[in-house]
């Protein structure tokens, strides 16, 4: 996790080990951060324009397949806060803003975004972001119970789909190509070509 602390980021780093979603309110709303196990992330100002356009178009395939079903797909900036066991809301240490997420089940819903693991998390990658996105969240992602996380990788046409096995931990990845169709795992009658995904954006 080293080389994603908070060395270029809060003025207060020297002083301060942790910090907790209290930290996170009373910080400005002109950056983006992310919380992983109480180290500040700073986010990028401003996500690419291919990765906006992949977003999108994710979340269009996702917010059509979930019209009348119980489950609801968000799009970044959206905070999940990921407790990890009974703490006060102020003192968890984790909040992160994925790309996209879909959560099943509304009681983790409130005016603040998501408290608890989502069903699906959905994280676009650049240089920037590969070593948190692919080792540190896959980690969190991992603990908390995600049951499904995928990587898309937008330089290389790609996307990795982790699949939360019984042991509760992630297996080796599912990888698609851009000619490929991927189905999703928490609804195996949804399936994403990803030539629509891709190919229409380079």
């Amino acid at each position: 996790m080293d080389d994603f602390l908070i060395r270029e980021s809060r003025p207060e780093a020297a002083t301060k080990e942790s910090y907790t979603y209290g930290d996170y309110l009373s910080w400005s709303d002109e950056e983006r951060w992310e919380l992983i196990d109480g180290f500040p992330f700073r986010m990028s100002a401003a996500p690419s324009r291919l990765h906006q356009a992949i977003s999108r178009e994710l979340l269009t395939q996702f917010n059509f397949y979930l019209k009348g079903k119980p489950c609801e797909v968000y799009a970044a900036p959206f905070d999940v806060r990921l407790p990890k066991g009974n703490e006060a809301e102020k003192e968890i240490d984790s909040v992160v803003q994925p790309d996209l997420v879909v959560v099943c089940d509304p009681s983790k819903l409130d005016e603040r975004g998501c408290k608890g693991a989502p069903d699906l998390v959905i994280e676009i990658i650049s240089t920037h972001t590969a070593l948190k996105d692919l080792k540190i969240k896959h980690s969190l992602y991992e603990r908390v119970g995600v049951k499904e996380y995928w990587l898309v990788d937008p330089a290389n046409k790609i996307v990795q789909v982790y699949e939360l096995a019984d042991n509760s931990q992630y297996g080796k990845p599912r990888i698609y190509a851009d000619q490929d169709r991927v189905k999703v795992g928490i609804f195996p009658d949804f399936v994403i070509e990803l030539t629509t995904i891709f190919e229409n954006h380079f």
